[in-house]
């Protein structure tokens, strides 16, 4: 087994949630796990398809059952099925967004950011990851925008990720904002948010428990050493949010 390769078990956690293989054209198709393994070493070290490790089998087959389960939207079901079991801590929530550093390579192709956020191949190339994640610092979801979305655009579409209601929610200065504040009081959520410097009349959380937010930047952390989450390789959305949610549970 290589290093980072799934644990017996891990295997008997994520194992019944991928969907089952059949063989094509008479012949027996392949070991989930062994062809899950060959993912996560692609998504480890960063490397092209074709060069992934031998020991996981043939990489067009590899890339073609990473390829298929995303366009059935395996990955974001995958992720979002962890969450319901109630692996999260819904005590608070934190937001916050982290810029990605694309390949050179990476701004066109059909499906990119380029040409479906429209935004220009400097934005494409300066992409931002925004996420949600609970109070252990276990990631919720992710938006991806062009590099200058702000980060009060993906503040909405953060809080309707179809997660729990945490009790309150952290967020730096540039989530503040009146409407947004209304919107989480609503919801019976507190906002522990800090003011900005051109507000007239300041917010004043609480301070002690805001210290957490440094979670999010460590869940950050953790999620850039898989190095094809600290660069963007893929050509596409889909690619990059496919890598992003299989990086999101706690393995590898």
């Amino acid at each position: 087994m290589g290093r980072g390769d799934l644990s017996d078990a891990e295997c008997e956690l994520i194992g019944p949630l991928l969907p089952p293989e059949r063989g094509r054209w008479a012949r027996p198709a392949g070991d989930n796990r062994r062809f899950l393994n060959g993912m996560l070493h692609v998504l480890r070290v960063g490397c092209p398809w074709r060069d992934m490790h031998e020991r996981y089998g043939k990489w067009n087959s590899v890339y073609v059952r990473f390829r298929r389960w995303a366009e059935q939207g395996v990955w974001d079901a995958l992720l979002q099925t962890l969450v319901e079991l109630g692996l999260t801590d819904d005590w608070q929530h934190t937001i916050d967004s982290t810029s990605v550093r694309g390949h050179v390579s990476a701004a066109g192709g059909k499906g990119g950011l380029v040409r479906t956020l429209l935004v220009d191949h400097a934005a494409a190339l300066r992409a931002k990851n925004h996420a949600r994640c609970d109070n252990q610092g276990l990631p919720l979801g992710f938006i991806l925008t062009g590099g200058e979305a702000s980060d009060y655009t993906a503040a909405e579409p953060l809080m309707e990720i179809p997660v729990a209601a945490p009790k309150a929610l952290l967020a730096d200065k540039g989530y503040d904002g009146d409407r947004f504040r209304e919107s989480l009081l609503i919801r019976g959520i507190l906002p522990i948010i800090p003011a900005r410097s051109n507000r007239k009349v300041p917010e004043h959380p609480d301070y002690r428990r805001y210290r957490n937010r440094n979670r999010v930047e460590r869940m950050f952390g953790k999620l850039k050493q898989q190095r094809r989450i600290a660069t963007r390789y893929g050509k596409t959305i889909l690619s990059f949010e496919s890598f992003l949610n299989l990086a999101a549970p706690p393995y590898g």
